[in-house]
């Protein structure tokens, strides 16, 4: 599976980890830094991995920093991303089941390096059920277009 992978200093060593466990098992991963763990903003690499798993169809992304939150955020602001923060094995599974999650956000301060590496094994296993949960990724996809649609740039008077 190809793999695009990021964090922030907070999630520089979890993430060197998890890049190592994926290669072992032969991903195609693409680690996209940072290359040292100095102070890093978590937003740099969330919109790194974002926008190269939505120009990759296939693809899927994995981003590490403190809590995993920041970067969840982040990251849902690149159209076609749908992040989630997993926190245990049954969120990330059911965030590919239900949800067709396409990048795994995890926090290094919460969950341990083995925790991580069996959410992510977990997480890559999982296949979207398709079903009921195509029309709710409908719906995400059509608040997508409505907000670019709207959204105004600082030239027309918004705070874009």
């Amino acid at each position: 599976m190809r793999v695009f992978a990021g964090s922030d200093h907070a999630g520089f060593a979890l993430r060197g980890k998890l890049v190592q466990h994926l290669r072992g098992q032969g991903h195609d991963v693409t680690d996209l830094g940072p290359p040292v763990a100095d102070r890093s903003d978590y937003p740099d690499y969330a919109v790194k991995v974002g926008r190269s798993v939505r120009d990759q169809p296939g693809a899927v992304g994995l981003l590490v920093c403190g809590s995993g939150l920041g970067m969840c955020m982040a990251a849902n602001k690149v159209r076609g991303v749908r992040a989630v923060d997993a926190w245990s094995v049954e969120s990330a599974r059911l965030s590919r089941a239900h949800n067709d999650a396409n990048v795994l956000c995890l926090g290094e301060r919460l969950v341990s390096e083995t925790e991580a590496t069996t959410i992510l094994d977990t997480w890559l296993k999982a296949t979207f059920e398709g079903g009921r949960h195509v029309g709710r990724l409908d719906k995400i996809h059509r608040i997508e277009t409505e907000e670019a649609a709207t959204r105004k740039t600082p030239d027309q008077g918004g705070n874009a």
